[in-house]
């Protein structure tokens, strides 16, 4: 009869351990205090390592700029669809077990914790002081990309700005009432339209320095987009043109 009633019992224990448990797990998340990729866990240079080998190993499957092209993309919605919500280490083995393609498992545990870590850069989560372990994947939730603040523009600064096209003196032309200039990464996806359509006007005046190669003169007086090279001189700032294009006929606002 002990035996019997131990048996009915056990089952009884571990549903209320479990319940606990669970209900533990939905109050820590509650109150905010789960850890997640948010939280600084891989060092900069931990990433920056990452890069080179995710250039070398993984770019060719899922573009440098992680947009995906033969593997599917590493940043963006469908990064977070498959793994937003879900354990860090949950990502780590699907990278460690299935990259490279046709060498899967190849590179070495620290290999694809760099890799890991450079993937979290980039879809703009900080970094912290450690580098990510194999002991600190589990326990860490992974949410949807952020984006990437902009690098700092300078001298030479690959950057894009709104404004309107004007003829400048001496058959140059201009682009005035520009937006502050915003810092691009040279290996960055393409701008769309749709998130500069609205960008407001500034006060900024820029010399297109190869306008003529992009008929300038059918596009005068519309608000422009122009994504180029930076050269800042005493009293005049100048851009190349690696991108431009009309985003409205007018250039009222």
């Amino acid at each position: 009869m002990a035996n019997k009633s131990a048996i009915v019992v056990l089952p009884a224990i571990v549903l209320v351990a479990v319940l606990n448990a669970s209900m533990l797990d939905r109050a820590v998340r509650a109150q905010g205090n789960v850890k997640t990729v948010a939280d600084g866990v891989y060092s900069d240079a931990q990433a920056t390592r990452g890069a080179a080998s995710y250039d070398a190993s993984c770019s060719g499957c899922h573009r440098p700029d992680l947009g995906g092209a033969n593997g599917p993309a590493l940043r963006g919605e469908r990064f977070a669809r498959i793994f937003a919500g879900k354990d860090l280490k949950t990502f780590y083995t699907k990278v460690a077990t299935t990259m490279p393609r046709g060498a899967a498992a190849s590179l070495g545990d620290a290999v694809y914790l760099d890799i890991v870590a450079y993937v979290l850069r980039e879809n703009g989560f900080p970094a912290g002081e450690a580098e990510l372990t194999a002991d600190g994947l589990s326990g860490v939730e992974v949410l949807p990309g952020r984006p990437k603040p902009p690098p700092p523009v300078g001298d030479f600064s690959y950057v894009e700005v709104v404004g309107c096209l004007t003829p400048g003196p001496d058959n140059t032309w201009l682009l005035t009432n520009a937006s502050e200039p915003v810092g691009l990464a040279v290996t960055g996806p393409a701008v769309r339209q749709s998130e500069v359509t609205d960008r407001a006007l500034g006060s900024q005046v820029f010399r297109l320095l190869d306008a003529m190669a992009y008929d300038p003169a059918a596009h005068k007086g519309k608000k422009m987009y122009v994504k180029g090279l930076l050269i800042r001189l005493p009293g005049e700032q100048r851009m190349t043109i690696s991108s431009f294009e009309t985003i409205a006929p007018t250039c009222g606002s």
